[in-house]
């Protein structure tokens, strides 16, 4: 258990990541943080009344300020803002690079030592924006996309071989979007190989699927995006990182020369302990699996362009 983790940005993904650490009891205080008055406060209030209820000490406090933040030894940044009608693609990535800029510069000065876990969009250039303002190593700034979409991958699976999800054994790699690399490869349900179980017609349209899946419950909900499995695959980097699980997880991470990409936030396997990042496994990828993880990379770097720190 930490002494303190905040959560900067009390919207849904951010309130209900707030509350599921608070249920597993990951840290003493969980603070959850809001530029807009009372809504974090109103938020972290009722989260810390529902604890008697469901049996857990955390404290939730809400703040829109970051001095009750000060020494946390984690933060999950969900801030930003949902593409709009009639907005470019160009113009969300510069706003919430604004927004991210803002939230990087009070971690840097509040929380000096933190891990910084960024699941605002678009992810893997948030990552860049928060490592680039805070000044931390690599090993203290990680993104989530990679367990939700691996998720995603693997409900999808699960269902289309009518067995339990976690008997479904998968990563998805590369970048937050629709560039993503599900590795087929390394896809098996129990330790048999999917490509065994299901032709390559019902992979492929699982495949694209899981690659709008964000997209698909956007169209569903019209004027909201997905937030229960979001929260819970950034909890479950946390609660890698907290009990030092040492657990091999898809998360964005700074590449330097792994799997041949440099100077971009990708999605790798990573193993991550108590102080954050502790390696970048490199796996042997088909030649196609390569190609479309450098395609990703491109993707990435391109989108980063848009932005001016």
């Amino acid at each position: 258990m930490l002494t303190k983790i905040t959560v900067v940005g009390a919207g849904n993904v951010g309130a209900t990541a707030a509350q599921r650490l608070a249920e597993k009891e990951l840290a003493r205080t969980v603070v959850l943080v809001d530029v807009i008055e009372g809504v974090p406060q109103g938020k972290g209030l009722d989260q810390w009344e529902s604890a008697p209820i469901e049996g857990f000490d955390t404290r939730v406090v809400g703040a829109n300020d970051y001095k009750p933040a000060a020494g946390s030894e984690l933060v999950v940044v969900t801030a930003g803002i949902a593409r709009k009608p009639g907005m470019s693609r160009d113009d969300l990535v510069r706003t919430n690079a604004d927004i991210v800029k803002q939230v990087s510069q009070q971690i840097k000065q509040h929380c000096p030592n933190a891990i910084v876990l960024v699941v605002s969009n678009p992810l893997d250039v948030m990552c860049w924006v928060t490592k680039q303002v805070t000044g931390f190593p690599r090993e203290r700034v990680l993104g989530m996309a990679g367990v939700l979409d691996t998720a995603r991958y693997r409900a999808f699976l699960a269902e289309a071989l009518d067995v339990s999800v976690e008997d479904i054994q998968a990563m998805v790699l590369g970048g937050h979007g629709d560039t993503m690399v599900p590795l087929i490869s390394y896809t098996t349900m129990s330790g048999i190989p999917v490509t065994q179980l299901l032709d390559k017609t019902t992979l492929d349209k699982i495949v694209e699927r899981t690659r709008s899946g964000g997209a698909e419950i956007v169209n569903y909900l019209k004027t909201g995006s997905a937030y229960y499995a979001p929260s819970a695959a950034v909890v479950q980097m946390v609660d890698a990182i907290v009990h030092d699980k040492k657990r091999v997880l898809p998360c964005a991470a700074w590449v330097q020369g792994e799997y041949g990409v440099s100077g971009v936030y990708l999605g790798v396997p990573c193993k991550l302990g108590r102080n954050g990042l502790e390696r970048i496994l490199e796996l042997k990828l088909s030649a196609e699996e390569q190609a479309a993880l450098a395609k990703s990379a491109a993707a990435v770097k391109e989108t980063m362009a848009v932005v001016q720190l």
